[in-house]
């Protein structure tokens, strides 16, 4: 990770204030100052997509996170580890945690590859594509959202455009066509119909209107208006709507594991634990840069698409069986990817404190409203509730 006292920088000596960065970004927040002659970036407004600083032909603008070149050493290593020679780069909102796509690629007869997972494909420049195949990948797979589905609003769009340019160019090279291939595959709600018993449930709480209820069948979901927030699979009382890679048993599982592990640490005498569930988009470096999916060796990390997808129990069962202090980790109200959903966001942590403030258990949960812009910010609000949380169990 590159280390620097903000999240994105722009070095004024190299831009040429040709303003592709400013056309680009679908966020408003890079624009040109004609006075000055100059161009700036609101860091407030900016939510690190990454679209300018690949389309930026003067390489003027910095990021933090993911800097390509980081991204293909890593990828040479993988070469040299496993010799797998197809790429497949991902978005989060097409992919799941796990990375694990085989089901999703079992059209494209591959037998080994390496997953890299990004916020957003459309941050991917075409020098990082060729430079990929210059180091020895034979194929490239990018996984995206659908372009209305993207969370970058832009991203998916950009990065088709950039693809289909790169294919003509590499089939005039000599490349074989199906060289670079881009799949879609947004992560929304996926109904198993013979465990709906038509309760609508799921109609009355999506954020989006993309659950219609049907006489006498199970309810229908628009797929052109479903964001895969995962509301409705939280209220779902029989679990006939999930997200794949986030479906309730998975999630049960993965926090089951870090339970045994937790175990493990605390008979070494390790304490407090922490879980964090920590949204997708509200932390990059805790998810990516994480060892064993620890951010350290006090706290697991557990990935959720948004709270609104989360359900309350993981947290009761967290810390009713075994650990000391469970901390969420979700996005400011300004920068969700899914703000249709904030009330619903809302009612769920009021209901949970409520529950908590009941089994004297409160002060150990806590909410963390952060954004990718603020680096270091969950670093610091980590060891602080660890802080906070061992003070507790003294007193305990």
């Amino acid at each position: 990770m590159i280390e620097a006292a903000t999240a994105i920088e722009l070095n004024e000596d190299y831009c040429s204030r040709c303003r592709l960065c400013c056309s680009v970004c679908p966020f408003e927040a890079v624009s040109f100052d004609a006075n000055a002659d100059k161009v700036s970036i609101d860091i407030e407004n900016c939510q690190f997509c990454g679209q300018c600083a690949s389309t930026c032909p003067a390489h003027a603008i910095e990021l933090a996170y993911y800097d390509e070149k980081l991204l293909i050493k890593h990828i040479e290593e993988e070469i040299n580890t496993s010799g797998a020679r197809t790429l497949v780069m991902m978005c989060r909102g097409s992919s799941p945690p796990s990375g694990e796509m085989w089901q999703i690629l079992e059209k494209q007869n591959i037998k080994g590859f390496v997953p890299v997972r990004v916020p957003c494909v459309g941050r991917l420049s075409p020098e990082f594509y060729l430079e990929a195949l210059s180091i020895g990948m034979n194929k490239i797979i990018a996984v995206q959202c659908d372009e209305k589905f993207c969370r970058f609003k832009r991203g998916s769009e950009l990065n088709i455009r950039r693809v289909q340019l790169l294919k003509t160019l590499l089939e005039q090279l000599g490349y074989e066509k199906d060289t670079l291939v881009i799949i879609k595959n947004p992560l929304q709600a996926v109904y198993d119909t013979e465990k709906c018993v038509g309760c609508d449930k799921c109609e009355f709480i999506c954020p989006y209107d993309a659950i219609e209820a049907q006489p006498l069948a199970t309810p229908q979901i628009d797929y052109g208006l479903c964001k895969g927030c995962g509301a409705c699979a939280l209220v779902c009382p029989h679990s006939a709507i999930q997200l794949n890679g986030f479906e309730y048993e998975h999630l049960s599982q993965t926090i089951q594991g870090h339970r045994v592990e937790a175990k493990r640490l605390r008979a070494r005498g390790v304490s407090p634990i922490i879980l964090v569930f920590c949204c997708q988009w509200a932390e990059f470096s805790a998810l990516d840069n994480a060892k064993d999916n620890s951010a350290t060796e006090n706290a697991m990390i557990v990935e959720i698409p948004c709270f609104n997808s989360l359900d309350p129990v993981h947290i009761l069962d967290a810390l009713l069986s075994g650990f000391d202090g469970v901390l969420a980790v979700i996005c400011r109200d300004e920068d969700c990817k899914l703000e249709e959903g904030r009330g619903i966001t809302e009612g769920n942590i009021l209901a949970l404190e409520g529950m908590l403030h009941k089994l004297n258990l409160k002060g150990r949960f806590e909410v963390f409203k952060t954004s990718p812009r603020y680096m270091g910010s969950f670093g610091s609000k980590l060891n602080s509730f660890i802080s906070k949380i061992s003070s507790l169990s003294t007193l305990d």
